[in-house]
């Protein structure tokens, strides 16, 4: 973003972070919070802080302590904003996106950086590997999305060396956990915090964990997720508990290949989502399951029933599997319009990295890190909230009072911010 159109926002964007104020003990590092996110907002080659620093003319080592050692409560700036976007972008149909976020980085002096999966290089690479849970409206036309929580996945390398955790300033409650429980936190805290998603959609890392499901069903939260072709259920409950093989859990795969219960059924076609080519559509068929209960160390059925839902691209051939703890009067087409909303979460990673330098932190502690993310976080929420705005502001000049749904838009739509504001 150029100069000018920074300085168009700045007013829009003085008032945002005066509702952040109270988490600031001293008036300097407050206005050193405002040249950061600036920054990231900037039109700069790398938006670390060495070059945003210089762009802000003030020193580089200032803007590191900063983030790593300066008084100011990002936790409580995290809070504010979760409650800030159910105030301002509160919808019935929200659904919240769990995943993951590998950003490849050298050496090793980042905070949970080893050779692990990683996404930005679609292999197995060094790098560092975040927990992010997002909030949309799914709006078919403009949506709104939003990331809530950010947190850094430890491996277990690191949890069993903590001398190496004190080094990068990681406080010994942060430990190994997979990124299923890690997600489960951030569910738990966003409900805390007052917010309310109508469903959760995740990938098969989270979906193929029954106790995951367990876990959700106690919170309280329908959710609709990918699963493994491995992944173990039962169709039926048995007369009795035994894992004799007439009794055996069956791979959700074979179970959707040979059961009546599918093999009878004619794939119903549905349309996913309008893109730019035309609308997307998948083919599903769908039955009620018992999950693989492993809580007493003997694998039980659960005596609830959830959906098993296998959908084929009609095109490509490509077959998916999911499973939805919702009940059984949901219909499929809001099932499986959900189940495929994770493109939300994949779409605003490439935008916070364009726009707002999501994976450009060179950062060697654990806090840094954690505010650097939610900096990068706070502008994506700025720019999109900026965004539905404007187009609301374009789309009522244009409809007369009532608007029309140009107040959806959101980060997707961020190509024609310059010029609306320009």
């Amino acid at each position: 973003m150029i100069a000018d159109q920074i300085r168009s926002l700045q007013p829009a964007l003085a008032a945002l972070l005066e509702r952040f104020r109270p988490c600031f003990k001293k008036e300097q590092t407050f206005k050193h919070w405002e040249r950061y996110l600036l920054g990231l907002m900037a039109d700069l080659k790398r938006k670390s802080i060495e070059p945003i620093a210089l762009a802000a003319g003030v020193a580089v080592r200032t803007l590191q302590e900063f983030l790593a050692f300066f008084d100011w409560d990002e936790w409580r700036v995290n809070r504010l904003l979760q409650q800030l976007v159910m105030d301002e972008h509160a919808c019935d149909g929200a659904i919240g996106v769990l995943d993951g976020s590998g950003h490849a980085k050298q050496g090793d002096k980042t905070p949970g950086v080893q050779r692990q999966w990683c996404g930005e290089t679609g292999k197995v690479d060094n790098c560092v590997v975040g927990q992010h849970l997002l909030y949309t409206d799914n709006h078919p036309a403009n949506p709104f999305s939003c990331v809530l929580a950010s947190d850094l996945y430890l491996p277990k390398s690191w949890d069993e060396d903590r001398e190496r955790c004190r080094r990068a300033k990681i406080p010994d409650e942060v430990t190994y956990r997979p990124k299923w429980q890690m997600a489960l936190d951030q569910v738990a805290e966003a409900q805390r915090n007052g917010v309310r998603f109508a469903w959760l959609t995740f990938d098969e890392e989270y979906g193929s964990v029954p106790m995951f499901w367990f876990c959700l069903d106690a919170l309280g939260q329908r959710g609709i997720g990918e699963v493994r072709k491995s992944f173990l259920c039962w169709l039926t409950l048995p007369h009795y508990h035994s894992l004799q093989k007439a009794h055996a859990a069956k791979r959700v795969d074979n179970v959707c290949r040979h059961s009546p219960v599918f093999t009878e059924q004619s794939w119903r076609r549905l349309t996913i989502k309008e893109a730019t080519r035309g609308p997307v559509i998948w083919e599903v068929k769908a039955a009620r399951v018992h999950l693989m209960d492993t809580s007493t160390g003997v694998p039980r059925p659960t005596d609830r029933k959830y959906w098993l839902i296998v959908a084929r691209n009609p095109t490509t051939e490509e077959v998916k599997y999911f499973v939805s703890n919702a009940p059984a009067s949901a219909t499929l087409q809001e099932m499986t319009t959900v189940a495929f909303a994770r493109w939300h979460v994949e779409k605003w990673f490439e935008r916070a990295k364009q726009e707002a330098g999501f994976g450009a932190f060179e950062v060697r502690t654990y806090r840094s890190l954690i505010r650097h993310w939610l900096c990068s976080r706070m502008v994506m929420y700025f720019l999109a909230a900026q965004t539905q705005r404007l187009r609301g502001e374009k789309s009522a000049h244009h409809a007369g009072a009532g608007g029309g749904g140009g107040q959806y838009a959101g980060v997707e739509d961020l190509e024609p911010l310059a010029a609306l504001v320009g």
